[in-house]
């Protein structure tokens, strides 16, 4: 073992304990403070991304994981994913040095991104980070000048058009202008090592990484024809972390497989790697909030008040988080999340845990629509007896890390 963890970094419970037990005894101990300083807090399984590092490692065999590191940054998580052996994908300085700090060595950190500051590739060269993205001329030359012993990996553009997050309207190199840097590359006596691409976070279709990998192909070709010694093929993220997701991560892997055995197969000297973030921790992390305040909205809708006799109304409940901290998915990648409500109340002077209950994993949203409240809303639809500010807690479960 690479000796990366150590026990008294975490809390370890019995077999059987879940993460609504200890979510439940946390809570209530919450409840029970009187310093008035309690906040937002996460629960992390870390056994689940033991148990996802597994699977991806049965369904992609060939295909060496690096951790994104801007995904989530938790040292309990690094860790963890450091002893089990995987690269890590880091975007910044801020990040090479956080894995270096826990034993991480410069081999099995790649600077993944394509347009950097001098300064920062000027680090990635002090500390020994060798493997380094782009995808423009600038940022060639600003290689040719501060690190020009680097290993340089061509980012390319994709047909990322049916994804949530459409990163090659920024990153990315055309397959024509491929060529032309190449030829750059090869003049300014920089090694260009490989081809790496990203699909876009929520990609519905399993084959835009079949066709990024046949043109990965053709740029693998030109490199070799301009002398390049091309061995990396990096297939950058977007691998779901929920069950529920549209595409399962096993018809990814093996849209992924097929392409592989046809454009790189077995024995072709290429080392295959891939940048997970939300795929290793979306289900290992709950968050616990709190309700801090409740108003009562009466519902503008022509018709309904004639129907039912009454204004409809409904509720909005605030909580101590939101869109604009750790929710921003909500707003960024259109999440949803799951909602478990944790009740506390003042009974005779005791803070006692009344009820319990957990709502269906995908209720619909009620009549309002999904805009009733603004970019602000986190969830609508959520049927319980009305909620006392102060007295509750909830527990999200949701792909907001």
């Amino acid at each position: 073992m690479a000796g990366y963890l150590n026990e008294t970094d975490f809390v370890m419970v019995e077999e059987g304990f879940s993460t609504r037990d200890l979510l439940e005894e946390l809570t209530l101990g919450a409840s029970q403070a009187t310093t008035g300083k309690v906040a937002a807090f996460f629960v992390a399984d870390l056994g689940a991304v033991v148990r996802k590092h597994f699977c991806f490692l049965k369904c992609l065999p060939r295909v060496q994981p690096f951790y994104a590191v801007k995904c989530n940054s938790s040292p309990g998580v690094l860790k963890v994913l450091a002893e089990l052996g995987l690269g890590f994908s880091c975007a910044n300085k801020a990040e090479m040095e956080l894995v270096q700090r826990i034993g991480v060595p410069a081999s099995k950190i790649i600077y993944t991104n394509p347009c950097k500051q001098i300064a920062q590739i000027k680090y990635a060269a002090k500390h020994g980070v060798q493997l380094l993205s782009f995808d423009n001329e600038m940022e060639l030359a600003k290689v040719v000048k501060s690190y020009p012993s680097a290993k340089m990996v061509l980012c390319i553009a994709t047909n990322d058009s049916h994804s949530l997050s459409r990163l090659s309207l920024t990153f990315g190199a055309s397959l024509k202008s491929c060529r032309h840097l190449l030829q750059d590359a090869k003049k300014s006596h920089v090694d260009v090592v490989g081809v790496s691409f990203h699909i876009g976070s929520g990609c519905p279709d399993p084959q835009a990484y079949a066709q990024s990998i046949a043109d990965a192909r053709l740029v693998f070709e030109i490199g070799a024809e301009l002398g390049h010694r091309m061995h990396i093929l990096d297939l950058g993220g977007s691998f779901p972390g929920v069950e529920g997701a549209k595409v399962r991560f096993e018809e990814i892997a093996s849209a992924i497989n097929s392409a592989l055995d046809l454009y790189f197969p077995e024995g072709c000297g290429v080392d295959i790697l891939a940048k997970l973030g939300r795929y290793y921790v979306t289900s290992a992390f709950t968050l616990a909030v709190s309700v801090i305040a409740k108003k009562e909205v009466l519902l503008d809708q022509p018709g309904r008040e004639e129907e039912t006799g009454s204004t409809p109304k409904t509720f909005v409940y605030h909580m101590d988080e939101g869109v604009y901290g750790i929710f921003n998915s909500v707003l960024f990648d259109n999440t949803c999340p799951t909602p478990v409500l944790l009740k506390f109340e003042l009974l005779m002077g005791t803070r006692m845990l009344l009820t319990l209950f957990v709502t269906p994993a995908a209720l619909p949203l009620d009549d309002t629509g999904d805009s009733a409240f603004g970019l602000s809303a986190i969830y609508q639809g959520l049927q319980c007896d009305h909620i006392q500010g102060g007295v509750h807690s909830l527990a999200v479960e949701t792909d907001i890390v």
